[in-house]
């Protein structure tokens, strides 16, 4: 890998589809070493995943790394909650925007960064209504249409 470049392992393509995105923010994670291997390999979801504030913790929730193929009888589970790395700054930060805001934490994206090391980009995110998702559809098909008449115009 070269330096300043990261390796995608998964998106959260559905998130930016229901929710407003206020704000972002880079967390570690703790994983094992099944878990780290299967991101390598290119595995991983983070579909109806979430982040929740416990104790002054943060961990995301209802994230999927399946099993390493080649991992034995310590093999990790699959759907299991994983603590996330901040700061405690940071943790009351988001603590305080969720509890005011009424704002939700959904991560956004899973990689590996240029020190090989799995980042997750967390979002601050309000839920779209329905119409508003209905606008934004209709905006990037107007948009989309533009973009083609222009290119055919040329």
């Amino acid at each position: 890998m070269k330096k300043n470049e990261e390796k995608n392992i998964t998106t959260n393509r559905k998130a930016f589809h229901d929710y407003t995105i206020l704000e972002r923010i880079e967390a570690g994670i703790e994983l094992k070493g099944t878990e780290v291997k299967s991101l390598r390999a290119g595995h991983g979801s983070l579909k109806e995943s979430y982040a929740k504030i416990v104790n002054g913790e943060i961990f995301l929730i209802k994230s999927h790394i399946p099993l390493y193929e080649h991992g034995g009888f310590d093999n990790h589970k699959p759907e299991r909650d994983r603590k996330l790395l901040l700061h405690k700054k940071e943790i009351r930060r988001l603590k305080r925007n969720v509890d005011i805001k009424g704002a939700s934490l959904i991560p956004l994206k899973m990689y590996f960064n240029n020190m090989g090391k799995v980042k997750i980009e967390l979002g601050l995110a309000k839920g779209k209504r329905q119409y508003d998702k209905r606008a934004a559809l209709a905006a990037r098909d107007a948009k989309r249409e533009i973009d083609r008449l222009r290119k055919d115009s040329y």
